[in-house]
Parts: C-alpha cells; structure tokens; sequence
C-alpha cells in the first residue's frame, strides 16, 4: 500500500458511493425515527448520543459498554433524555455488558445505527462486527491506533453496502464558520499556501477512580493515559487539527519530523505531554503543529493559521475566524464567539465556534441514512489517522519518517489483556 495505492483506493471508495439513487436505495421515510445504539457510554459517548437524540430523528433505542456502572448511568441518563422527548425509555432487552456486547448490539435487528466511542484501540474491530451486521456506523476518530489497523480499515471500507453510511468524527469540517473559510481558502482566496502552524494545548485528562479495580480495569478506565489504548495525544486527541490541515490543504503530508515527551506528567501510564512535529505536504508546504495536554488551570487554545501568498487565514477553536489580505472575509458571528473564553470540552462537546458542530454533524449522518447518498467515511479518516501516525512514529523514533516508511513498516501494538476478564 503506498502512496498512490493509498490515494486511488480511497478515491475509488467515495466516487463509488456518488452512484447510488436515494429513492432506490433507502428504505427510510423523511421523517420516520432511525434506531440508534450507543456501543460506549462514557462521556464523550453519552454526549454525541444526547446529541444525535435532541437534534436529529434519531433515537437512542440500545446501550452496550464493558462495565456495568457505565451501562446503568447510560440507562438512566437516556431514560430521561427520551422522557423529555415523549419517548419509549431503554429496554432492559436492549442493554448490552460485557467483553462481547459489541457483537451483541451489532446482531440486535432493534437496532439501525450504532455509535462506536468505545477506546480507540478497538475501534477497528468494533466497526468491523458493525458494518459486516449491516448497519450503519458512526464511529468516532481515530480509524485506527496502528498501521495494521488502518490496513483492515481500509478492507472494512470496500465491504461497506450501498445502502450503509458511515461516518468518521470529525465534526470540527461541519462546524458552520470553519466549513465557510475551508470553501475560501480551497477556492483559492489566499493563494498559493506556503506554510501552516497549528497548535492543541490542552489540560490533562482526569483520573477514573473506580473503589475495587483490578490493575486491567484502572487501564481500561483510565484509557487516556495509555498509548495503546489510546493511541497517544497526537492520534487520540490532537487529530482534529491535523485532519483541518489535510482537508484544508486537500492532501496528506508525505513525510514529518517530530520531537515530544513526558517532560511533566508523573501519574500512571506512558502518553507524551507534548509533541512538536514539523509535516511536510506535497510542494514543500510545512505545517508546524505544536501541543501540549498537561496542567490543572484550564488552559485550552487550539487551532490553526494558514499563510498563502494573497493573505492568511485564521481559524481557532475560540475567536475570531478571519482571512486577512486581497480576499479579506471574517465569520459574522467571529465577535461573539470571542466572548466565549474557550474553555476544553472534556466531552467534547465545545462552544463558540465548534457549538454547532457536533448538532451538524449528526444531521448529516441520518440525512445520508433517511434520504442519501449514502456515506462512506472510512479511508478519509484512515488518511487523517496515519497522518498522525506518521508524526507520532518520527517522534517516538527521532527521525525523519516519510509516508511510504510509516506504511512500510507495518506498525503493530498489542493489547496485552484478557478481556475475558471483565465477562
């Protein structure tokens, strides 16, 4: 799988899907309920459910996670999110707990689309089970922690029905002024763009504390804080500034360089603290990307600029989203969402200019599955999770890594518990 391999395959994935009639191809009516099942009720999970249930037609009919004080707080949480909607509350036949409640909810026929936010490792094999039951799939970044399994994506993804839809989390492209100024700069209002700086700093994730865990379960409960499990800061979390830079910028980078560590964290677990990768995108663009994930005070800044030779761009997380020079154009809503402090989202449930994000994300995912097309998300976040990859391996090897060594390598990491276990 090089370079070109990769590009055509993905290619292919998304031209095919553009021949599917609507008419012919859904089953749905306009307005009729899509059955929604949560595989991961943790808080990100349960927040884009909450989502999904407020601001689409879908309900949230199923809940599957491996701990049972998770299933029963999703339970009780959706109980009273249905009531308030003058819906059915969960169906004690439609709870799922367990190593093996990812199978379960994927053979369930209550069940139409399932949402995948369990830890990213199990990402792959979760959708998997998913898209092979036939239902649609949305599934929460990264497409994989390693090179192996963004390989078995991208089989995933040539199985994937005409009928399906699948869709990756990266709700920051449909946040309504960061798609107004990705249409600009991609219609060529700053010109030739010549470099790119990006930054993610945010406060470090909290500690789970459950009385009575087994070391295997404060692992898994404390997922964050595990490279494996996780995928590390630059896949797990800081992906979203780089899937921006690689749609902004309509490709992937062909190599990076990268330095980082753990120069302040002291709890549990082997993540770094920070990373600061330099990527380097076809016609020599550099994009510099820069973060931080330690501290207690709250801090949060994270976004990216875009320098080109007819101007720049600016496009925050929080604060004025702006293209100055010959094509000067600002969000109109930039001042007030200034006033918004940016604050970090543990659920990632984010104001000011993401607030929108997540509400419209979702829509599109039950519009592709009630009207179409259909989607198929698959390879354009397996591009976006190497991508990541790729610095994450320049850093942990401290060397320049090009694309075709990262897929060359064959990058693998294994788990190391028995979820038999938690059975």
């Amino acid at each position: 799988m090089n370079r070109r391999e990769f590009v055509r395959t993905g290619s292919q994935l998304a031209a095919g899907m553009l021949l599917v009639s609507a008419k012919t191809a859904f089953g749905y009516q306009a307005n009729s309920a899509v059955r929604h099942g949560l595989l991961g009720c943790g808080n990100r999970g349960t927040s884009v459910a909450t989502s999904f249930s407020q601001n689409t037609s879908a309900q949230v009919v199923a809940l599957a996670d491996i701990f049972p004080d998770q299933l029963a707080a999703g339970k009780d949480h959706f109980d009273k999110v249905n009531a308030g909607l003058g819906r059915a509350p969960i169906d004690a036949k439609l709870m799922f707990r367990g190593p093996h409640a990812f199978e379960q909810l994927a053979a369930c026929k209550d069940v139409d689309s399932i949402q995948i936010s369990t830890p990213p490792f199990f990402h792959v094999h979760h959708l998997k089970a998913a898209v092979e039951a036939g239902k649609h799939v949305y599934c929460e970044k990264p497409v994989g922690i390693d090179v192996v399994q963004a390989r078995e994506a991208l089989e995933i993804a040539k199985k994937v029905g005409p009928k399906q839809s699948v869709d990756v989390g990266f709700q920051c492209r449909m946040a309504p002024p960061i798609a107004a100024i990705a249409e600009k700069i991609q219609a060529g209002a700053l010109g030739k763009i010549a470099t790119v700086s990006g930054n993610y700093n945010a406060p470090a994730s909290t500690e789970k504390v459950h009385p009575g865990a087994s070391p295997e379960e404060y692992r898994l409960r404390n997922w964050l804080w595990d490279r494996v499990l996780s995928g590390d800061i630059l896949v797990e979390q800081n992906i979203h500034i780089i899937d921006l830079g690689n749609w902004m910028l309509g490709a992937h980078p062909l190599k990076a360089t990268a330095t980082g560590g753990r120069n302040i964290l002291d709890h549990w677990g082997d993540i770094w603290d920070n990373y600061q990768v330099d990527f380097t995108y076809p016609g020599d663009v550099h994009f510099s990307f820069a973060s931080t994930q330690f501290g207690s005070d709250g801090r949060f800044d994270a976004g990216l600029k875009l320098f080109g030779s007819k101007g720049s761009a600016t496009v925050p997380y929080s604060g004025p989203i702006q293209i100055t020079g010959a094509s000067a154009w600002e969000w109109q809503d930039s001042a007030s969402a200034a006033q918004g402090g940016g604050q970090f989202a543990a659920n990632g449930a984010f104001l000011d200019n993401l607030k929108f994000a997540d509400r419209d994300k979702d829509r599109g995912f039950i519009d592709s599955i009630v009207n179409g097309p259909a989607h198929n998300q698959i390879a354009a976040g397996v591009e976006t999770a190497l991508s990541c990859m790729l610095g994450r391996m320049a850093g942990y090897q401290r060397r320049e890594v090009t694309w075709d060594d990262l897929l060359a390598h064959g990058e693998t990491y294994e788990l190391g518990l028995d979820l038999a276990k938690f059975a």
